[in-house]
């Protein structure tokens, strides 16, 4: 009479299960392990089974299959990381290239240095007319500026950091509103403030530029490069 001697109470549906439970950020070398160790017992229990009660063909082909499962995911969670790494690092040295330019985001600051500032108008249709009011750190009203006709869109303006009566004023932070008619009616139009890229830094989730005094804002806020 034949016998079957177990080495080990472990099965391959129970080598599943450990497989099946392990973390995604487990190496693959160990899920590579387990699934050595799957076949072997497997082989084994198929070399070793009763000529009279043989293992059913579909509990073979459902334990296969869900290791083909397991074995699938690993390798999609690992294509899947070095593709978002490799998008990250893409995204980097592109935020990377516009140290040093201007960009227009949400915003009415106008921070005027050296005698200079530059903001930002974006227009939901044709306009006939575009005027800009500048007020000071007060809000007090210094400067009205009439811009002409533009069509719809986003654009920029600068302003030389004269007031109403032509005299310079301080640098420092000043801001301003628009209104923009066509016709004689109102169009739409919002503000947009613009700044110098001084750095890039890696946030949590996203790239940060850094805007000065502005602040640091998220990438996918900038509106327009210039």
């Amino acid at each position: 009479m034949s016998s079957v001697s177990n080495t080990t109470s472990t099965t391959p549906a129970d080598l599943f299960a450990s497989l099946a439970g392990k973390s995604e950020t487990k190496a693959s070398g160990a899920a590579a392990d387990l699934e050595g160790r799957f076949l072997t017992l497997l082989m084994a229990q198929i070399k070793n089974q009763d000529p009279l009660n043989p293992m059913d063909n579909a509990q073979v082909t459902s334990q296969m299959a869900q290791l083909n499962t397991v074995s699938g995911i690993e390798k999609l969670n690992t294509s899947m990381t070095q593709l978002l790494n490799g998008y990250n690092e893409a995204q980097g040295m592109q935020a990377a290239a516009i140290i040093g330019k201007n960009v227009m985001i949400a915003g009415n600051s106008l921070p005027l240095a050296d005698g200079k500032a530059f903001g930002g108008i974006a227009l939901v249709g044709n306009a006939d007319s575009v005027k800009v009011t500048i007020k000071d750190a007060s809000g007090k009203e210094i400067q009205t500026e009439e811009l002409g006709e533009h069509k719809a869109g986003t654009f920029y303006f600068a302003w030389d950091g004269k007031d109403a009566d032509g005299n310079a004023v301080p640098d420092g932070n000043y801001s301003f509103s628009v209104t923009a008619t066509s016709g004689g009616k109102d169009i739409e139009a919002a503000t947009a403030q613009v700044g110098t890229v001084s750095a890039v830094v890696r946030g949590k989730n996203e790239f940060l530029l850094d805007l000065g005094g502005m602040g640091m804002v998220p990438i996918k806020d900038v509106q327009q490069i210039l």
